[in-house]
């Protein structure tokens, strides 16, 4: 679709708690260029990423517009990452970057307007299953956070992505060992969530609650400690990584069975890629069935884990593109 600045390109930006990527996209078909990833915590807000990045770039006339994905809930002027320390003003970001229009919606509403345009190449099976006609699709995955939307068919032909903040939905434990991470939890935060045990800094969590079971100080590893740990014969590391896939399984299939996303689950995130073949596909599947007469409901969905290195940015050109 022709926009009101025909060839124009628009500014597009997938900011998380740790990493936030910057790209230009062609609204005419939507190609991505200049993409490049810049640390969150090194700024202090979009604005001034933003500008950093366009200051970079060769010369060219400015995008008049953007299109920004945030790991935090979207509601009205004020913007708050979740999982990062910006805090800002949509308004006021639009008027220092000097724009017309600066749109902002959730990451995962982002990584779900993606879903469609997906090759095959780029996405590995999980569970066969068979894609329901017309039904919905849930995407879920876990970065920094957990972020989770649902797809749903629209009349006409097309999708519409329903946002969220279902990572924030209290985590429900299945046996014994989940039952006392997730009172140590509680006992750290208050609250225990799906995203304090399926995420990135749910993996630290986790490694810590179980060492202070087994009666072992915390060692506060980052995820890619506890993964190499693991990848080294560490138990507690492994045992982390069996009940984070499991966590992962519960809150998908959760998601599965209240939206009927019988159109399928796509998984995304930072983390799964990190994990390789420790994101054990048998151990997620034994979970995500497991909820006594939906077994066989949920074994019929597709399971798909996601392998586009950029799947947010995907969809917001794809967004983009949409876009009057």
């Amino acid at each position: 679709m022709a926009t009101a600045h025909h060839g124009t390109p628009w500014l597009i930006a997938d900011i998380g708690g740790t990493r936030a990527r910057f790209a230009l996209a062609d609204p005419d078909d939507g190609a991505i260029h200049h993409v490049r990833e810049l640390v969150t915590a090194d700024f202090t807000d979009l604005a001034t990423a933003a500008n950093h990045y366009l200051d970079g770039l060769p010369a060219a006339p400015r995008p008049r517009r953007a299109l920004c994905a945030v790991a935090g809930p979207v509601a009205g002027d004020r913007i708050a990452l979740t999982n990062g320390p910006w805090r800002f003003s949509t308004t006021q970001a639009r008027d220092r970057l000097g724009l017309e229009g600066l749109e902002i919606v959730n990451d995962f509403v982002a990584q779900a307007l993606a879903v469609p345009g997906l090759s095959r190449s780029e996405c590995t099976p999980v569970n066969p299953g068979a894609a329901g006609p017309a039904a919905p699709i849930a995407v879920l995955g876990p970065g920094t956070g957990l972020g989770i939307s649902v797809l749903v068919p629209c009349p006409g032909g097309g999708h519409h992505a329903v946002g969220g903040e279902g990572g924030h939905a209290s985590f429900a434990p299945c046996d014994a060992r989940e039952e006392a991470v997730a009172r140590a939890l509680r006992q750290r935060f208050g609250h225990c969530s799906a995203e304090r045990v399926a995420s990135g800094m749910g993996l630290t969590a986790v490694h810590d609650a179980l060492a202070e079971l087994d009666g072992a100080p915390p060692e506060a590893l980052a995820p890619a400690a506890i993964i190499a740990a693991a990848d080294a014969g560490g138990t507690r590391a492994a045992e982390t990584l069996t009940l984070f896939t499991r966590a992962l399984a519960t809150v998908a299939a959760g998601v599965a069975l209240t939206t009927g996303a019988r159109g399928g689950v796509y998984l995304g995130g930072g983390i799964l890629p990190r994990l390789g073949s420790r994101f054990d596909h048998a151990t997620f599947m034994a979970r995500f069935t497991a909820k006594g007469r939906m077994h066989d409901y949920l074994a019929g969905i597709p399971v798909w884990r996601i392998d586009a290195p950029l799947p947010a940015l995907a969809g917001l050109a794809r967004a983009v593109t949409d876009r009057p």
